[in-house]
């Protein structure tokens, strides 16, 4: 048994091939190019996955399926709700689409919630029952997995942690409401927070391991000048980890999961950060919900995003 998963990107399109164990025998990369549309991106997604069986000498009859991992809500594993940067009109039957020109059976679901059922069946959560998976990136998104399925929600938002409220009235979030744990814990709230106390205070090593251009500031730079004992990268860890303890706590409490799994850019500052977020958790969490978490990071890595996307075809 063979099966394919799709990780569609605004520019890029990463396809794998995986075997019964659920490893990658064969993967590629290709332009989305989605400008030319839903029909055409698809039909090229598919001429790639035909060209990789053949390859590996796989007959097509062999391939039980297709998973894709889509950015927006999906409903039913089947109907993206509304694209995120792709010129595509809203609620589309990808997955019809699919199996009309595969003769595939297809589900779809939103990209996060893929990683995040990647990590589960797959990854650092494999073998609990149940889990979330929080990607820390330029923003905050989410995935519920609970016995052995991932939850989409009725209208495909399930999971979009990075925008429950932080604070009543607080900074600006990309979605346009206020006070959102993403504005505050992803790598772009943690920048912004950085550069504005880099206009008041410009001695410290971070401020000169830039070279004073804040306009590049990363949140490397800060965990990196942090891990050499400047104590203006410190505070801003701090601030990284009590935001962060505040998000997790709040999802800890509601789903009261076994384990936690962080993944993205931020994520790869390691015990560093983890260890002060395991230490402020118990301030913004139920005891009972916090006493025997894991919060550990993802080890799918790149692979993430295909793996869960094939694993769609394995849900209950």
């Amino acid at each position: 048994m063979y099966l394919a998963g799709v990780d569609l990107g605004g520019t890029n399109t990463k396809i794998g091939v995986l075997d019964e164990n659920g490893e990658i025998i064969k993967s590629t990369s290709i332009k989305t190019l989605s400008s030319n549309g839903p029909w055409k991106t698809l039909e090229r997604i598919w001429a790639a996955i035909k060209k990789m069986l053949q390859e590996k000498n796989i007959d097509e009859d062999d391939l039980q399926g297709i998973g894709l991992g889509i950015p927006g809500p999906v409903v039913d594993n089947s109907v993206v709700s509304s694209f995120a940067n792709f010129p595509w009109d809203d609620n589309i039957d990808i997955a019809d689409m699919m199996e009309k020109i595969t003769g595939k059976k297809t589900k779809v679901d939103n990209d996060v919630n893929v990683i995040a059922l990647g990590e589960a069946v797959y990854g650092a959560a494999k073998g609990y029952k149940i889990s979330v998976t929080v990607a820390l990136g330029t923003g905050i998104g989410g995935g519920i997995y609970i016995d052995g399925k991932v939850l989409s929600g009725a209208t495909g938002s399930g999971g979009e942690v990075g925008h429950m409220k932080l604070v009543r009235d607080g900074k600006l979030c990309g979605c346009g409401q206020k006070g959102c744990f993403e504005a505050y814990a992803s790598a772009t709230g943690l920048v912004r927070e950085a550069i504005s106390r880099l206009y008041i205070n410009k001695n410290n090593l971070l401020y000169k391991s830039i070279g004073g251009k804040v306009e590049n500031l990363e949140a490397k730079h800060i965990f990196d000048a942090a891990l050499e004992g400047d104590s203006f990268s410190i505070d801003l860890v701090d601030y990284e980890a009590e935001h962060l303890a505040m998000g997790l706590g709040n999802i800890i409490s509601i789903i009261n999961p076994e384990i936690v799994v962080l993944g993205g850019g931020v994520a790869m500052a390691g015990d560093f950060l983890l260890d002060k977020v395991r230490e402020k958790l118990p301030e913004y969490a139920y005891s009972e919900a916090v006493r025997n978490i894991i919060i550990k990071t993802g080890n799918l890595g790149n692979d993430a995003g295909i793996k869960g996307a094939a694993a769609l075809l394995l849900e209950k």
